[in-house]
């Protein structure tokens, strides 16, 4: 006999939170980004709103393969994941956004591939510590519900 799998998130709920991930990191990123950089403001926007565009993309994938993966390893859902494997998830999600992101930076910036890695670092060590507090604070203002009862009904 199988665990129930626990719930995932709506199409509507995850549109919600990558959303609000990708708007408050623009927010918070930008202003850092260029008196780091050197890159003019409103061309590190025009970057970190590609790259943000990139990484909802990346974040939608990401966050549903690894909450799935989760579910099944562990039959519990993600709002109820521990320290440990939230750290693993935000970093995780990072070097595949790094990986994704570097060609993006050199091209756009015109920056040398070490330049551009240690701006990419940058940015995703600032994104590593943003995931971690924002996918903490969604969870805990967006719960997951539990899998409605089957009326009593045994499985």
């Amino acid at each position: 006999m199988s665990s129930p799998q626990p719930k995932l998130r709506s199409l509507a709920d995850r549109a919600r939170q990558v959303a609000l991930f990708e708007v408050g990191g623009l927010l918070l990123i930008t202003p850092p980004f260029t008196w780091a950089s050197g890159v003019p403001l409103m061309e590190s926007l025009g970057l970190l709103a590609a790259i943000a565009l990139i990484a909802a993309l990346w974040n939608a994938a990401y966050n549903t393969g690894f909450d799935w993966v989760e579910g099944r390893l562990t039959g519990r859902s993600a709002d109820r994941r521990p320290f440990v494997l939230r750290c693993c998830h935000a970093v995780g999600f990072e070097g595949g956004l790094l990986l994704m992101s570097l060609p993006v930076i050199m091209h756009w910036t015109g920056m040398g591939w070490l330049e551009a890695l240690l701006a990419d670092l940058g940015l995703a060590s600032a994104y590593v510590l943003y995931a971690f507090a924002f996918n903490y604070l969604y969870d805990r203002c967006f719960p997951i519900a539990p899998p409605a009862a089957q009326d009593g009904l045994a499985s």
